[in-house]
């Protein structure tokens, strides 16, 4: 699920980082002043502290960014964060120092500088360990689990499954192995994991099967077009790591979408190709936002809830809710809940009005769809207010607010290859595709890069104002 680069998630991080700083500042500046035992309490009023606090905030930024603060919380142990922390204090307090000193800021309170310096690195400690503990948690809980496969079945790849099960609380699960000789499937591999395929059948099992990762543990120059399968794989938005055998010039492969990066894997080195950003701190940070705001919507939404329910079971015979399986993250399965808005039975009425379809692609779209029930369901459709009962599953933890919308088996069994990488990211409520003034006049080739347009420039700034201008397509019904 978005490039590993400027995310929201990144964002979030960085203003929680420096609000516990500048909070941790006020924090040593009171207690210098009132809490301290007779004698090392008061402060005097020079110098000015709202600029010591101003070139703080400043210098733990930049501090922040030079030290790597921002660490994968599924693959790095937490002594490796509380390092980064006390590097990145260190560097901001010589920062600091460097700058008072060109400003001729002098007299600045020493004790205060230390109370500041070991309240910060612990509150700083302390938010990373309970983001830490509590992904570690839902990871051993069977949640935010990752399924990798791999490409091999000598050394290297019993080296990666033995590094994944002694790091089970990292998430990952190894679905099986692949190789190119025909014989070995179905032998094992190592600790009860076998060769499930053939690599020249990867595609359709990628296209059949949820995989977060694929890890490419042989020699890249036995493996007939390796190029090929690559580029397959990064199309889809699935990550793809390659355990080097330092002959690479055997794969003359240049990614198109995916950013390399060589990597520490549970202790295995390795080279990783990444078409979305993956980094747990971000994913946390935008999913805590989902829920977050799912919880406050659903609250104010309760009186549409009811006049919405009322208005259906008014008009139509049947439920008021409406629920089909789509697909999720890497080809997951939910049910998606929304408002109904056609009569019973529509879905087995659509073979009937399969020549009447006006959209391409796998994608079933009529403008005056007969099933349609007349005022209320036409009137939530051009509202998008049908979508209000997706909040649960962003509750649930299988959509966003912002993602690209979830589709169904069947379309997705038609997709071609670069268009799978729409899955690589939780699916939301509402996309690029849902704001656009002419969106149902748009090829499904057109909505298709939308999506990977919006994966591929993700960030807050992009979430927040697509989440805007849907409140503002809701308000003045532009759509179908």
């Amino acid at each position: 699920m978005l490039r590993e680069r400027a995310t929201l998630t990144l964002e979030m991080q960085k203003l929680l980082d420096i609000a516990i700083t500048g909070f941790s500042f006020i924090a040593a500046y009171f207690i210098k002043r009132d809490l301290l035992p007779v004698g090392l309490k008061n402060l005097s009023t020079d110098p000015n502290y709202y600029i010591i606090l101003l070139l703080i905030i400043i210098a733990w930024y930049v501090s922040f960014r030079w030290m790597g603060m921002y660490l994968s919380y599924r693959q790095e142990p937490f002594w490796n964060f509380f390092v980064t922390i006390l590097k990145s204090s260190f560097m901001g307090i010589i920062l600091v120092s460097i700058a008072m000193y060109f400003m001729h800021i002098q007299e600045v309170n020493r004790l205060l500088m230390g109370i500041f310096l070991v309240l910060d690195i612990c509150l700083l400690t302390l938010s990373k360990f309970i983001i830490f503990k509590t992904l570690k948690k839902l990871r051993a809980d069977g949640f935010n689990t990752r399924n990798i496969l791999i490409v091999g079945t000598q050394v290297r790849a019993r080296n990666v499954i033995k590094a994944v099960e002694k790091f089970k609380s990292t998430g990952y699960k190894v679905l099986g192995c692949f190789d190119v000789e025909e014989e070995k499937v179905g032998t094992s591999v190592v600790n009860g994991h076998k060769v499930i395929g053939l690599v020249r059948d990867l595609e359709r099992y990628l296209s059949n099967n949820i995989v977060d990762e694929l890890i490419f543990a042989m020699p890249l120059k036995k493996i007939e077009r390796g190029d090929r399968y690559i580029a397959m794989a990064e199309s889809m938005g699935i990550n793809v790591r390659i355990i080097p055998d330092w002959e690479l010039h055997y794969l003359m492969y240049r990614p198109g979408v995916a950013t390399i990066r060589f990597e520490d894997f549970l202790g295995v080195y390795n080279m990783s190709l990444q078409s979305t950003p993956q980094n747990e701190g971000k994913i946390f940070i935008k999913n805590t936002f989902d829920v977050v705001s799912a919880v406050v919507l659903t609250f104010l939404c309760l009186p549409f809830f009811i006049f919405i329910g009322a208005a259906i079971k008014c008009i139509s015979k049947g439920p008021v809710f409406y629920t089909q399986e789509r697909l999720g993250l890497n080809g997951r399965r939910f049910k998606v809940y929304k408002f109904r808005t056609m009569v019973e039975y529509a879905d087995e009425m659509q073979k009937e009005l399969e020549e009447m379809n006006e959209a391409d692609g796998p994608v079933f779209k009529i403008k005056k769809d007969p099933r349609i029930i007349p005022y209320v369901g036409q009137f939530l459709r051009k509202t998008s207010l049908d979508e209000l009962p997706q909040l649960f599953n962003v509750l649930k933890g299988e959509m966003s607010l912002v993602g690209p919308r979830p589709p169904i088996p069947k379309e997705v069994d038609e997709y071609s290859v670069w268009q799978r990488r729409r899955l690589s990211m939780k699916p939301g409520m509402t996309c690029l595709w849902q704001i656009a003034p002419n969106r149902n006049d748009l090829s499904f080739e057109e909505w298709m890069k939308l999506d990977l347009q919006y994966i591929d420039n993700w960030s807050l700034l992009n979430d927040f104002k697509i989440f805007f201008l849907t409140v503002r397509a809701v308000l003045t019904g532009s759509g179908r």
